[in-house]
């Protein structure tokens, strides 16, 4: 029978690692129910006001921006705006609220969410909070007071909060597409099942063409004899850059079938099923990819993150034994070659990362929250 719909809000916003779970979300929702009616409020100049949209949901902002912790005249200026959309948030979100009149709001982190989840907590809308990283950021501590549960990715998150009888572990949604095929159906599809290891790497906007340098000292030496396939994911901006720079190393990408430069890996889905080693940064949704596949990662943390999020996330999973950590500073192409060769030559290690990664892996996240959603909205 199908379940009656619900009106949900949910806020986000930042970076598509916050926007992208609210989407699986009101998807997987809006499966179970045609009756339910999104809303989805954030910053206006975040990356949310262009990835909402297209995925067709309504949106509607707020007036909330970020703190900046440096002195410089310019970063005082964005300060003292950010005080006063302080004060112009709560009324937006009050007069939403009022407007939409939600049976649940859901915070999926970044600021954006902040004045939405207090302003319905103060309501007495049920509201719940997702944190996908492995430490509460700014915004998930300051709702913690207010919020009715707390939503993490690994129960050794409950240690970081004042109310660990709020949070509920549940993982982060992981697209379906990712689990369409098995290991050896994706590494036949691609063509590369002849039994070499499979490399996939890839880096984030922030940092990336510095990495991407430091790849193709890699590449380079990967070239010699080509002992494992890679796919290098180097960004719209950074291909062209990578390709010259293997070229003046004496490498022709023509000769070497089994090294891919792409500026993009568009069948994300497809390669990271196939994967044997991922080398990435340590955001939470490719946690959260490389965890429910159970693939073994060599992550360099992003320096530029707030509060070094991405190393804290990265040490968590270096503990429990599914990954590696090489700090940028020490990550040359020789170093991240070495690492590679040292985790793929070792066939027991290999296999040990693997299954300390899928231990950790939730692959019912989105369920997991529905019933979370469903408990503080008392549905039946």
């Amino acid at each position: 029978m199908e379940k009656k719909g619900k009106r949900v809000i949910f806020t986000c916003g930042g970076t598509a690692g916050h926007i992208n779970p609210a989407i699986a979300l009101a998807q997987r929702m809006a499966e179970q129910s045609a009756e339910t009616e999104f809303l989805f409020v954030g910053a206006e100049r975040g990356l949310e006001k262009d990835l909402v949209p297209k995925a067709g949901y309504d949106f509607r902002t707020v007036h909330i921006s970020s703190f900046h912790r440096s002195l410089r005249l310019k970063e005082v200026k964005h300060n003292l705006i950010s005080l006063y959309n302080l004060t112009r948030a709560p009324r937006e979100a009050r007069a939403i609220l009022r407007e939409f009149r939600p049976d649940v709001v859901i915070g999926t982190g970044g600021y954006a969410s902040f004045p939405m989840v207090k302003e319905a907590a103060k309501a007495g809308i049920p509201t719940a909070v997702h944190e996908s990283n492995m430490v509460p950021g700014l915004t998930t501590e300051m709702l913690e007071p207010y919020a009715d549960r707390i939503m993490v990715g690994f129960e050794s998150c409950r240690r970081n909060y004042k109310h660990p009888e709020k949070v509920v572990v549940t993982g982060t949604p992981v697209r379906g597409d990712f689990f369409a095929r098995t290991k050896a159906e994706a590494k036949k599809s691609l063509g590369m099942d002849d039994g070499r290891p499979l490399v996939v790497s890839f880096w984030g906007s922030l940092g990336a063409s510095g990495m991407n340098r430091r790849m193709a000292e890699c590449l380079a030496l990967e070239a010699a004899k080509e002992p494992f396939y890679h796919i290098h994911g180097a960004g719209q901006e950074g291909c062209a850059g990578v390709k010259k720079l293997l070229e003046e190393k004496g490498v022709d990408l023509r000769q070497h079938p089994s090294l891919q430069v792409r500026p993009y890996i568009y069948d994300m889905a497809q390669v990271m099923r196939a994967a044997d080693l991922v080398i990435c940064r340590a955001g939470a949704s490719t946690i959260s990819e490389l965890t429910a596949l159970g693939v073994p990662a060599l992550m360099v943390p992003s320096p530029y993150v707030t509060n070094h999020h991405q190393e804290k996330n990265a040490r968590v999973l270096e503990k429990a034994g599914g990954a590696e950590v090489l700090l940028e500073e020490d990550s040359s192409g020789q170093a991240l070659f070495q690492a590679m060769c040292r985790i793929l030559r070792n066939s027991e290690k290999r296999s040990s990362m693997e299954r300390a990664m899928a231990q950790l892996g939730i692959r019912d996240a989105t369920e997991r929250i529905l019933e979370v959603i469903q408990e503080i909205t008392k549905e039946p």
